[in-house]
């Protein structure tokens, strides 16, 4: 009820008005059954964006940091993640990475929609950075299909270091299933799965036109302040 009600009522319009979002692509998605959104990540409001735009309902994971934060502030941003379908996932440490892929897993097997971004972070200077293996991982292992997403106009609707939303025209582009099938018998074997994050991220720098980085996204970079 709550998600529905953030993405209609309270947080919907708002969004309607400041991003005029548009998204392309939709057909791509199935209206049932398991399927994953792996996305580039240009601005925290990605993920409000895209929910409000993909008619499904969507589950994403989200720092663990976020819903750790102590008092009023913390128990509220708590609620509210999870009222609008977040899932936390705590990035420093393998095993509680491992629950989080867990978690994706059992989301796919009930037949949901798994979005994530393979960056494992936002980019810090808009760039596209090299993917983390975790999402091809869960697609190979439940058989999932993946569609890249491309996100547009976030970083100037919700620019890095700033609380306040500013008014611009945010663009989703949803592309068609990646073909896995070559990677499916190899599921297990890491260099298989690395190649098809590489495919993954090498569709993602071709439909965004962002530079390409080849190595992993640094929180710590100073442009991420």
């Amino acid at each position: 009820m709550w998600y529905l009600l953030f993405k209609y009522v309270v947080i919907g319009p708002v969004l309607w008005v400041i991003g005029r979002p548009r998204i392309t692509g939709m057909h791509h998605i199935p209206k049932s059954g398991p399927v994953i959104l792996a996305s580039n990540h240009r601005a925290v409001a990605d993920s409000f964006f895209l929910a409000l735009m993909v008619r499904r309902r969507m589950t994403f994971v989200a720092k663990a940091e976020y819903f750790t934060r102590t008092g009023l502030e913390g128990w509220l941003m708590r609620w509210f993640l999870t009222a609008v379908g977040q899932v936390p996932i705590d990035r420093s440490d393998a095993d509680a990475a491992a629950g989080a892929l867990r978690t994706a897993e059992r989301i796919l097997r009930e037949g949901g929609i798994w979005g994530i971004y393979p960056e494992g972070t936002r980019s810090p200077d808009g760039r596209l950075y090299k993917g983390k293996t975790g999402v091809m991982r869960v697609a190979l292992m439940t058989g999932a299909p993946v569609l890249p997403v491309v996100m547009t106009g976030t970083e100037r609707v919700n620019p890095r270091g700033s609380r306040r939303l500013r008014f611009g025209r945010v663009g989703i582009t949803v592309g068609a299933p990646l073909d896995l099938a070559r990677f499916a018998e190899l599921a297990q074997d890491q260099r298989v799965v690395r190649a098809a994050t590489d495919q993954l991220m090498a569709e993602l720098h071709r439909a965004s036109g962002q530079e390409y980085v080849d190595e992993y996204a640094r929180r710590d970079h100073p442009a991420a302040v």
